[in-house]
C-alpha cells in the first residue's frame, strides 16, 4: 500500500505597513530597505509598505481607512507617533489618534501590531515619560502586540546610522529585519492558525 504525505503550505497572509520614514527607509535604496528583507524571509505572504517619511499619526489616521480597503489586511503594523514627538505634539493626542486607528483595523478585522516609538531624551524626562507610556498603556488596553522600538538597538551605534543621526543607514536594515521578523512571523502565524 502506497501512502503520500502532502505537507500543506503555509497559507499566506497580508500585512500592512503603516509608517514614517522609518517604516519608509529613508535615505536607503528600497530594495535594501528592512521591509524588503521581510518580503525576502516571508515569500508566501503579502507585505505591502504604506510608510510615507514625515507622516505624523494624525497623517496615518487620515489615510488607514483607504488603506484598511484597497488591501484588506490581516495583519496592521502601525509604526507612528515619531513625526509627533519631534514636533512636540501632546501625548494625548498622539494618544487619541492610535486609539482611532487601532479601531479601525479592528474593525476590519485585522490583528494589530504597535511598534513603540521613543522621542530623544533632550525633551525632558516628563514629555519622554508621557510620550513613551501612550504605546505601553495602548497596547495593556487595546490587547493589540507591543513591538520594541527597534531603534534602541540601533542608535547607540554610529556606524549604523546615517549623518542626520535620525536614520539608519544601509548596514542597519538586515539588523532592523532580524529584529522585527519574529514579531512579523508571529502575527502571520496567529492570524492562520486561528
Amino acid at each position: 500500500m502506497l501512502v503520500i504525505l502532502l505537507t500543506a503550505p503555509a497559507q499566506a497572509a497580508t500585512l500592512l505597513i503603516v509608517g514614517d520614514s522609518l517604516g519608509a527607509s529613508y535615505g536607503v535604496n528600497e530594495k535594501d530597505g528592512w521591509v524588503e528583507g521581510l518580503r525576502n524571509a516571508l515569500p508566501q505572504h503579502t507585505l505591502i509598505n504604506a510608510s510615507v517619511s514625515g507622516e505624523t499619526s494624525g497623517g496615518g489616521l487620515r489615510r488607514l481607512p483607504s488603506l484598511l480597503s484597497s488591501a484588506s489586511p490581516d495583519v496592521v503594523l502601525i509604526e507612528l507617533g515619531g513625526n509627533d514627538g519631534l514636533r512636540g505634539f501632546p501625548p494625548q493626542q498622539l494618544k487619541n489618534n492610535l486609539t482611532k486607528m487601532i479601531a479601525l483595523a479592528k474593525q476590519a478585522g485585522a490583528k494589530v501590531m504597535l511598534s513603540e516609538v521613543m522621542v530623544p531624551p533632550n525633551y525632558g524626562p516628563r514629555y519622554e515619560k508621557a510620550f513613551t507610556s501612550v504605546y505601553q498603556q495602548l497596547a495593556e488596553d487595546k490587547s493589540v502586540t507591543l513591538v520594541p522600538f527597534f531603534m534602541t538597538v540601533i542608535a547607540p551605534h554610529p556606524e549604523l546610522m546615517q549623518r542626520d543621526g535620525i536614520h539608519p543607514n544601509t548596514v542597519a536594515q538586515p539588523k532592523i529585519t532580524a529584529f522585527m521578523l519574529p514579531f512579523i512571523k508571529h502575527a502571520l502565524d496567529e492570524v492562520n492558525n486561528s
